[in-house]
């Protein structure tokens, strides 16, 4: 079974964990004996092209004869989309991209025809244009290669998936890892509202990342539940722990928010919770690793509750850092107010770190060995925080079970499921 792939990102080049989960996927459904064409924006040429073929989008050549891109072309409406409703991107990050943009600035009713498009692959101020190009890419490799399926991976790429099976004629298959629900609340933008909509009923099959964003998708956006199934996520098990070369580096307790600092992911109801714990334990240091657009607001809150000295900001991380975050950490926090599934549990769990999650997140569905608490409740959340870090028994209890728990949470066994979905639909 061959299956054509589209992607945003891919590691090691990711900003959030939409990448990391692409990424797991691919390798679990390689090792299904499922072969993937993965394309991305762009291809930085270190990806691991072993698991699957990356194709770079930015190499793709189109021709003005083909009268298929020109009438998908015709349906398609540029808009621009302000930094705050970009996955992944603080100010600071998107000031910069924008600053370093090397996207052709030629009117684009006059360069849309040209040989190839370069992409940037980013988050940037041209972000729809990008979106709206690929999905004439993907027409272009949708006429070119040999597949069974088409798989498109969170909204930025349901219309290539659109436009690939408008010209193939082959099945769809789209991956809600995230809605507009989650990454803004009840302040939708509603042009992303559309597109999401659009991909889902041009679908046929959804695949969502837990039971929650299954309700959201059938009953915010009026999908036929027939067609929408849940895969939870899983964890990369490459890295291995027990030997590692990172000691903790301070006597005191550390307690991690590891995430985009942005309201999805609740960081004010975690700097409202350490204030309420060093209230009456000092021996723990706090850290918030990650960027966003309440980061600044986040710093400025610490301040006023004069508790800088007990808490750190060590802005985005990846990789071994990520890594290296969880060895300094006894305990990992994530209190999100709307959270599909949540990947980062299971690497702290991996890693032999106990967690709280809050009970509106996908993972807390997959999950026993971790304490649950609503992420508005502040009060719940302290307690929980100062019992882990008083109580060694307690801690080495969640430490050992959920090691043992998580490993259960293979990728391999996720994507034997997506797999089933697509024999559901295979010709």
């Amino acid at each position: 079974m061959r299956i054509l792939m589209f992607g945003w990102e891919f590691p090691p080049h990711i900003t959030g964990g939409l990448g990391t989960a692409c990424y797991g996927m691919v390798k679990g459904l390689a090792k299904n004996g499922v072969d993937v064409i993965f394309v991305v924006p762009k291809a930085f040429g270190d990806e691991d092209n072993s698991i699957a073929h990356i194709l770079n989008a930015s190499d793709v050549e189109v021709s003005r004869e083909s009268f298929l891109l020109e009438e998908y072309w015709k349906r398609i409406t540029l808009m621009e989309i302000g930094s705050n409703l970009i996955p992944y991107v603080s100010p600071e990050e998107f000031a910069r991209i924008v600053s370093q943009n090397v996207l052709d600035k030629t009117d684009i009713h006059q360069s849309i025809f040209r040989n190839r498009y370069q992409f940037s692959g980013k988050y940037g101020k041209d972000l729809m244009e990008e979106v709206s190009r690929y999905a004439v890419i993907a027409s272009v490799l949708a006429s070119k290669n040999n597949f069974e399926i088409i798989h498109a991976h969170d909204w930025l790429t349901y219309p290539a998936g659109i436009a690939a099976k408008a010209v193939s004629g082959k099945p769809l298959v789209i991956h809600v890892h995230a809605t507009e629900f989650d990454r803004s609340g009840e302040n939708i933008n509603q042009n992303v509202f559309d597109i999401e909509r659009k991909g889902m009923l041009a679908a046929d099959r959804i695949i969502c990342v837990s039971n929650y964003t299954r309700n959201i998708i059938i009953t915010r956006y009026g999908i036929d539940e027939s067609k929408v199934f849940t895969v939870h996520n899983a964890v990369d098990f490459t890295n291995d722990f027990s030997n590692n070369h990172w000691h903790k580096s301070v006597p005191e307790k550390v307690v991690t928010f590891l995430g985009r600092v942005t309201f999805q992911k609740g960081p004010d109801y975690f700097v409202e919770a350490a204030n309420r714990v060093l209230q009456k334990e000092t021996n723990v240091r706090f850290v918030m690793a990650g960027s966003g657009d309440m980061l600044n607001r986040m710093i400025r809150r610490v301040a006023e509750l004069r508790i800088s000295e007990k808490f750190h900001f060590t802005g985005f991380l990846k990789g071994d850092d990520v890594d290296r975050m969880f060895m300094q950490s006894d305990l990992y926090v994530m209190p999100s107010v709307s959270e599909p599934f949540g990947i980062s549990p299971l690497e702290a769990m991996r890693a032999n770190v106990p967690v709280i999650i809050s009970k509106q997140s996908g993972v807390s569905e997959v999950l026993k060995h971790a304490i649950k608490v609503d992420f508005w409740d502040i009060d719940a959340m302290a307690d929980a925080i100062y019992g882990i870090i008083s109580y060694d028994a307690l801690s080495r209890f969640f430490r050992r079970n959920g090691q043992e728990e998580v490993l259960h949470l293979k990728w391999e066994n996720a994507a034997l499921q997506v797999k089933n979905v697509y024999e559901s639909i295979s010709t």
